[in-house]
């Protein structure tokens, strides 16, 4: 799992949020010579780091900073420090691709609605955890050295976070680990996320868990949007009960709330949106299952962090490993990468065409 080492960096352009002073020098000791230090939003701290291809990138820290990479000035994305969250992601039109609730909570210790939560060491209620686990909650820090990290692409506008268990975290997880997320976009706009987890325990026990990308995808409207590479499949239906059925028909098209785990799905799902003639491409490695939900609108006006229309403009489809936990033993590591691409859809008789989008033509 070793590879060439590549330096952590990310270039700038001028910060897209407004900012109550200017940008100051990061106080010593300062954790890169790319690092700029100065107050944004209600004051908050926040981090710049810059290269000179035109990227920018800010990161909420130790309650305060806050992360933006920007790509050839026009395609950038916002991971937040809180939760290791990603909360926007834009094409080379401006145009946000991701959802994320306009009565979502930005403060600790609640959950960011939207965006790309990551749910460790627990998806949902498997297991005895809060939903979702914890570390969706926490504060990750930049890691300035990780160790090699294998990759296959020529992104140099990328962000490397670590968390480890805190002593709270023992209490309700009693094992000890590294988590190195590394997100990524490539020279084309593609999102890259890749997660690393090892098992630091000391004594000797191995341990499981479950995971998923939440990935929140904006759609124009949820009646306009299918979903390819998920028929034929089996699936667990979490509004009966967690029962097991086979899915039918050529694509998932949505009516009502839907909230379904997908068993052995292939590394490569389409989300097609009709009105927006666009596509979204999924590509996955080590993620064997896909959640596919949306709340509907009951479900919406239940949650005081949700907007009670915006479901017809989300859908999340998420990349996880939830029916076959993973077990890992001390020193053993494992690796989950997603992929995320924005295209413009193929047409075929007036119709969306999703075989030239999963076989990648």
């Amino acid at each position: 799992m070793s590879s060439e080492k590549v330096p952590s960096s990310a270039s700038s352009v001028p910060n897209p949020i407004p900012s109550s002073s200017t940008p100051r020098p990061s106080p010593s000791p300062s954790p890169s010579p790319s690092f700029q230090l100065c107050k944004g939003v209600n004051g908050l701290d926040k981090v710049i780091l810059r290269e000179f291809r035109g990227s920018s990138a800010e990161m909420v820290l130790d309650l305060a900073f806050l992360l933006w990479i920007r790509v050839h000035s026009f395609r950038f994305r916002i991971v937040y420090l809180y939760g290791g969250h990603v909360t926007s992601w834009k094409n080379d039109h401006g145009e946000e691709l991701l959802f994320l609730s306009s009565k979502a909570m930005v403060k600790p210790p609640k959950a960011i609605r939207g965006g790309i939560p990551i749910c460790f060491p627990q998806f949902g209620s498997h297991g005895t955890l809060e939903q979702h686990g914890f570390a969706r909650n926490r504060f990750w820090s930049i890691d300035n050295d990780p160790p090699p990290f294998p990759t296959n692409t020529s992104s140099k506008a990328f962000v490397d976070l670590i968390l480890k268990p805190s002593e709270d975290d023992m209490k309700i997880w009693p094992h000890s680990f590294e988590y190195r997320l590394r997100v990524a976009l490539g020279p084309g706009g593609d999102l890259m996320l890749t997660s690393r987890i090892r098992n630091t325990n000391a004594d000797g026990k191995p341990f499981s868990f479950t995971f998923a990308y939440h990935t929140y995808f904006s759609v124009s409207d949820i009646s306009e949007v299918r979903v390819e590479g998920l028929e034929t499949l089996d699936y667990f239906d979490n509004l009966q009960n967690k029962e097991r059925f086979t899915e039918q028909g050529d694509a998932l098209t949505f009516e009502s709330e839907v909230d379904k785990i997908y068993l052995s799905t292939p590394t490569k799902i389409a989300i097609l949106d009709h009105e927006k003639k666009r596509t979204f491409v999924l590509r996955k490695d080590g993620l064997p299952d896909a959640v596919v939900w949306n709340p509907w609108d009951k479900k919406a006006k239940a949650m005081a962090d949700f907007g009670d229309e915006e479901y017809k403009y989300m859908l999340c489809v998420e990349a996880a490993v939830v029916e076959k936990s993973v077990t890992i033993k001390p020193g053993e590591e494992w690796k989950g990468r997603l992929e995320l691409s924005a295209v413009p859809s193929s047409y075929c008789s007036g119709q969306l065409d999703p075989r030239r989008v999963l076989q990648g033509l």
